[in-house]
């Protein structure tokens, strides 16, 4: 097998005329959903068809269970597939873009010198020097989903943004690599392979988010983005429009259900029914007066009253979403970006709808927030164009407009494996554009 690199571009099919069809999995802890969609031009994306289901064997963004998996993947893209018909021409789609949960990706910040010799840096040179980064195969337990060029700089003047036809001695080239561990992206491909669907590639899913949820000048100007799903919170640091970090922390909105399940003795079901309908994450003056009957766990009919206060159901979950926001602050100080990435963080995903939310996250974070939800993408219904599609979305942008930053080998069906990475390589990187160029 040879390694190349491989864009994405929107699948054309005799069946479909010129129509340029994409597709999206998003494989989470509390959904899973399948997004299809046209590409119209730049900019001009539309959905055309929409299947989510609960999610089933996947714990904290880890696959568990691969058939419980499968079988609830096989029902989000029937479903998806069902609502594109018209468009599909009754045909299957064959391919998917698949997210991979921030709890199994690393950054990896890299710059590389090369030298030009005093003539115009061509598009040749540029992607060059990003082709040889992203093909070098070493041993490991990482594979590369993201080759991100985050900024250039000519004989030491940084911040250029677009090289090509500027003239010097020296191109130096700052790179953003996101990996994936082995293990969880195998298990994804499996997913994908058992239901007859070939990879168009990976997307890392608070990259993915923060391409949806962002509007005008956030991600130019220097934001975070922090998606609170189900198992898992990522983060998303960006600048310049590039991201730059990424990480995630093991905490979610599960975790806040498992929480009052807990601490009011009742079931999961009832807990997650009784956060959405009455949850807060920050306790207000009337939660004192306020009674909420709570189902004992375990009685099949609910006969008498079992009121508590409103208050104490906040009490149960501020701590938990304070330690959350405590973890993110951590991994954003231990990544020493905290002072240059902005005073601005968008949060997202479905547990970021929680009331009192933000008011927690302003006070830990020391940052300005608002809650984001996809934006600028047509025929999204309102009970599918919240935060919780954020992901969905955003991998639908990124196969459209970012394809060139996936590396892949070359496969039959498509996309097989990224190529394997490690820190190491650099050094190796480095050595063979200094002799070669």
């Amino acid at each position: 097998m040879t390694k190349e690199t491989k864009k994405i571009t929107p699948r054309k099919t005799e069946a479909r005329g010129e129509k340029n069809i994409i597709a999206a999995l998003d494989i989470g802890s509390s959904k899973i959903c399948c997004f299809i969609a046209e590409v119209k031009g730049h900019n001009n994306i539309e959905v055309i068809g929409i299947g989510h289901q609960a999610s089933k064997g996947v714990k904290s963004g880890t696959i568990i269970d691969l058939r419980a998996t499968e079988t609830a993947v096989a029902h989000a893209v029937e479903a998806a597939e069902m609502m594109a018909k018209d468009q599909l021409q009754g045909q299957p789609i064959k391919s998917v873009l698949m997210n991979v949960p921030g709890m199994h990706t690393l950054p990896h910040p890299l710059s590389v010198d090369v030298r030009i010799s005093g003539h115009e840096v061509s598009d040749r040179d540029v992607q060059n020097a990003l082709l040889h980064s992203r093909n070098i195969v070493v041993p490991g337990k990482e594979e590369l989903i993201h080759v991100i060029p985050a900024g250039y700089s000519i004989d030491r003047i940084r911040g250029i943004q677009e090289p090509r036809g500027m003239i010097g001695q020296t191109l130096g080239v700052n790179i953003t690599a996101i990996t994936g561990l082995s293990p969880a992206l195998r298990h994804l491909a499996a997913v994908a392979g058992q239901n007859n669907l070939g990879l168009d590639g990976f997307c890392s899913t608070p990259y993915a988010s923060g391409l949806a949820a962002s509007v005008g000048d956030e991600l130019q100007l220097g934001c975070t983005v922090v998606d609170i799903g189900g198992g898992t919170t990522s983060i998303a640091v960006f600048l310049e429009g590039k991201i730059v970090y990424s990480a995630a922390v093991p905490v979610g909105g599960n975790h806040v259900t498992n929480d009052i399940a807990r601490g009011l003795i009742t079931s999961i079901a009832d807990a997650e029914r009784i956060k959405t309908l009455y949850g807060s994450a920050h306790a207000t003056g009337i939660d004192n007066g306020e009674l909420i009957d709570i189902p004992p766990v375990g009685e099949e009919e609910h006969e008498h009253p079992n009121y508590v206060p409103r208050s104490y159901l906040t009490s149960i979950i501020q701590p938990r979403i304070e330690e959350t926001f405590e973890l993110v602050r951590q991994k954003i100080d231990d990544s020493g970006l905290g002072q240059i990435s902005g005073r601005r963080v968008i949060l997202t995903g479905g547990a970021s709808q929680l009331p009192g939310l933000c008011d927690i996250g302003q006070l830990i974070l020391d940052k300005q927030i608002r809650v984001g939800k996809p934006r600028n993408i047509k025929g999204l219904a309102e009970s599918t164009g919240g935060p919780a599609f954020s992901t969905a979305v955003g991998m639908l942008i990124y196969a459209a407009e970012h394809a060139d930053e996936i590396p892949a080998t070359a496969s039959p069906n498509g996309f097989a494996l990224p190529v394997p990475f490690n820190i190491p390589a650099l050094r190796k990187v480095t050595h063979w554009l200094k002799e070669n160029w």
